[in-house]
């Protein structure tokens, strides 16, 4: 099967959807499809061209950016001659240019499949007000030429007014999520180094820094937390500095953040690889993802520390509430209620046995293993292009 993935940014730019991406188009190479990745060239300096673990990703020179987005002239042109290449075309929404795409998916006679993976709501403003209308009569577009949907979960479509319109084609398959298995040596020196032996609890934070990924509550929840356990400290992993969109944000928070990292109580490490995270999670006590919004659907990092035996307090979000609610691993807090995120952290650190998995950890990662998931996907490209 030739399979074209259609997204705004692929790797190395990092987000939980090019992550996504990237497993999903690794995984069906690795089961025998041919792969391509449309994208755009958001960095001039990345090739045009490249071969990246058996995907060929081709990128679409960028002339302007506008918020988040980017504008890209020969798109158009671009997609018309893949999509007439590949038997099915897969497109990652949120995507201003995704209509365009299903369309001609639609002239070609080829299944065009969309996976929704959040809402885009961007900060306040005028023309951030303009830009969601436009992203937002985008995508139910592309939702009307589409031949189906997939969505993470049930509970996120129930909740979204996007996804609530075309539950007539709307399928729920969880996202991939790997992880290198944790090398004792390198989680060893992992404490070693950044003292979580002694430094204890650790509270895990694995995002980009976003006003949309709650890190204000988790600064406002702070001082409950270190009033009980004053040695406790926050390991942030994720790009923190120079995000897109997000300077203002991380300058109102930083001079807080700064007081707890003179303390010892708040490390940022960054980006981390694969590797690195590896290490990272068995030294966590609790993973927290007290996001706003529905710009979060699931949060792939809760999977990825469960896997590590490590519980999670995520908010009350729809979506981002069902890994918790689905393996018992953690508790869910209020969304955007520091008091509620300081109770339900207080409660899983307090009784840390309560939280643990009780199943087998390999059940887990059999359910969100990407091939799994590819084959998902196989099913319905080929139940669609049967039709």
């Amino acid at each position: 099967m030739k399979i074209l993935t259609v997204l705004t940014y692929y790797r190395p730019h990092t987000s939980g959807l090019t992550i996504y991406a990237e497993r999903l188009a690794r995984a069906f190479v690795k089961r025998g499809h041919a792969v391509t990745v449309m994208t755009t060239q958001y960095d001039p300096s990345l090739p045009r061209e490249k071969l990246m673990d058996g995907v060929k990703v081709i990128r679409v020179p960028v002339v302007a950016r506008v918020s988040k987005g980017v504008i890209a002239p020969t798109f158009g042109f671009v997609a018309t001659k893949l999509v007439a290449q590949h038997d099915v075309v897969q497109l990652h929404l949120p995507q201003f240019d995704a209509p365009g795409v299903a369309l001609r998916a639609r002239l070609f006679g080829k299944p065009a499949v969309l996976t929704y993976h959040c809402d885009l709501l961007l900060p306040p403003g005028v023309f951030n007000r303009f830009v969601n209308l436009v992203v937002k009569f985008q995508n139910n577009l592309a939702g009307l030429l589409a031949n189906h949907i997939v969505t993470y979960t049930q509970d996120y479509a129930d909740h979204s007014s996007y996804l609530s319109r075309y539950a007539s084609k709307l399928t729920p398959i969880l996202p991939p999520v790997e992880l290198p298995v944790p090398m004792p040596q390198a989680v060893s020196a992992f404490a070693e180094k950044h003292r979580t032996k002694e430094r204890r609890p650790v509270i895990g934070m694995v995002t980009r820094f976003a006003a949309e990924k709650g890190v204000e509550i988790l600064l406002e929840a702070l001082p409950v937390v270190l009033k009980k356990y004053p040695n406790a400290q926050v390991l942030y992993a994720g790009q923190y500095q120079n995000v897109m969109g997000e300077q203002a944000y991380f300058d109102r928070l930083n001079p807080l953040i700064h007081e707890y990292e003179n303390s010892g109580h708040w490390t940022f490490f960054g980006n981390l690889d694969p590797v690195q995270l590896a290490a990272l999670y068995p030294n966590l006590d609790v993973l927290t993802v007290p996001s706003l919004n529905s710009t979060e659907a699931f949060g792939l990092v809760q999977i990825e520390a469960m896997m590590n035996g490590v519980p999670c307090v995520p908010s009350a979000l729809p979506g981002v509430r069902r890994p918790v609610q689905m393996h018992g691993m953690g508790k869910v807090s209020q969304i955007g209620d520091p008091a509620s995120l300081a109770e339900s952290i207080l409660g899983v650190l307090d009784d840390p046995q309560r939280f643990a998995y009780r199943g087998d950890i390999e059940a887990i990662k059999k359910s969100y293993d990407p091939d799994s998931i590819a084959q998902e996907y196989e099913k319905l490209f080929q139940r669609l292009m049967k039709r």
